[in-house]
């Protein structure tokens, strides 16, 4: 496993430079309370009986990647990865078959597919899809905003995890 770097964004950036750049931060913080652990620790559950886990955060993140990025943003439901309708929490259940090869690969490509599609758009264009509260649509900086916000919450998840797997603490 490489070492992941990660770097503040510049305190000067424009707006859209900003965003992603938080956005890029939070990301690469999932992946470095991840890196150098086995599979197994991986999947370990941070307090039973929470099935949360670093693995299943990952998964997660590449299921709320793929909703926001494809099928919000873009109008296209290409379906979930982990979950299903008898198996809305599919992402965090985990069995031995489950590696970080593969939870990590599926990520990467939903964060790829998410850079790619709102390349297409300005901060304030709205997406071609709607929410499923209000029926009205996002727009780009919403979007942002809004998964800066889930990778923070979930990287403080991230940190608790990591400590009670293996002792490692940071940010």
């Amino acid at each position: 496993m490489t070492k992941t770097q990660r770097s503040e964004p510049a305190q000067n950036a424009d707006e859209r430079t900003m965003l992603e750049g938080w956005l890029d931060y939070h990301r690469r913080t999932l992946a470095l309370k991840c890196e150098g652990l086995s599979d197994a620790q991986l999947r370990t559950a941070s307090v039973p009986p929470s099935e949360l886990s670093l693995m299943g955060l990952v998964r997660h993140m590449a299921e709320v990647e793929r909703g926001w990025f494809r099928k919000v943003l873009m109008a296209d439901d290409p379906g979930p990865i982990y979950f299903s309708d008898e198996d809305p929490d599919g992402e965090f259940h985990l069995t031995e078959k489950d590696t970080w090869e593969e939870a990590h690969a599926t990520w990467q490509a939903e964060i790829e597919a998410a850079r790619h599609n709102a390349a297409g758009f300005a901060l304030d264009e709205l997406s071609r899809g709607r929410s499923r509260f209000t029926d009205e649509p996002f727009n780009l900086r919403w979007i942002y905003t809004h998964m800066i916000e889930e990778y923070a919450r979930h990287n403080g998840h991230a940190d608790l995890i990591r400590e009670r797997v293996d002792g490692s603490t940071g940010d």
